[in-house]
């Protein structure tokens, strides 16, 4: 059984860090930086997709059943978290396959009045758009079923609350790993005042994770207290 993840770490974000890597003589000067850089960000790109595949490997030793089991924990104790109860305009996500299903906390927020805003995909970012209702979605990029309401106009973000985040993993100080689109790297930065919650099943919370400069942490991170 894992131990309980810190879930309260210190108000003002969480800073992202990268794995030791180990260092090599690739050259001296600017171009043997520069050639340092280039090999450390390969290294990590690498670590990255082995986690990846450890991640997926690991999801297949659970039956729909048990994934949807651990899944009812995790909505319940997001709704029992104060972010959760104090946030009235959240960003959640339609869930893939093999991620946490968040739909009951989806359904809840909009039955209880809050404003729920979704992601969609317009080229290379997210657009967030208003949840409103089961019969508002279409399935979009990546086979994932999107909103068709209202679009959140952008000089509006500063107003979500609470993103309740996906990840392929996280670590115990809240780096993230996605799935290399670095959609969700591009989009959080603008949501300037919202409490970021990760929310990953047990065996996606790693003792570390690979995290670069451009990688956005979350502050803290929810999943079931046993794998």
């Amino acid at each position: 059984m894992r131990k309980r993840p810190p879930l309260n770490p210190p108000e003002g974000g969480l800073l992202s860090h990268s794995l030791p890597l180990g260092q090599s003589p690739v050259g001296s000067g600017a171009i043997g930086e520069r050639k340092r850089r280039r090999a450390k960000v390969g290294r990590g790109q690498q670590s990255k997709n082995n986690l990846r595949r450890f991640i997926r490997q690991q999801k297949k030793q659970y039956s729909a059943a048990e994934l949807a089991a651990k899944s009812e924990i995790i909505c319940n104790r997001v709704l029992a978290s104060a972010w959760w109860q104090e946030a009235g305009i959240l960003l959640l996500y339609y869930p893939l396959a093999d991620e946490v299903d968040v739909r009951p906390l989806i359904r809840e927020a909009y039955r209880n009045g809050k404003q729920v805003l979704l992601p969609v995909c317009v080229g290379d970012d997210l657009e967030l758009r208003l949840y409103e209702g089961e019969t508002s979605l279409a399935e979009g990029a990546f086979g994932i079923m999107e909103p068709t309401g209202q679009l959140f106009a952008p000089e509006k973000y500063n107003a979500v609350q609470l993103a309740i985040v996906p990840g392929m993993a996280f670590d115990r100080t809240g780096n993230r790993l996605g799935r290399g689109k670095g959609y969700y790297d591009r989009l959080l930065p603008k949501l300037t005042n919202a409490r970021r919650l990760g929310i990953c099943f047990p065996f996606q919370l790693l003792d570390e994770v690979t995290a670069e400069a451009h990688d956005i942490s979350v502050h803290e991170v929810v999943q079931p207290l046993s794998a």
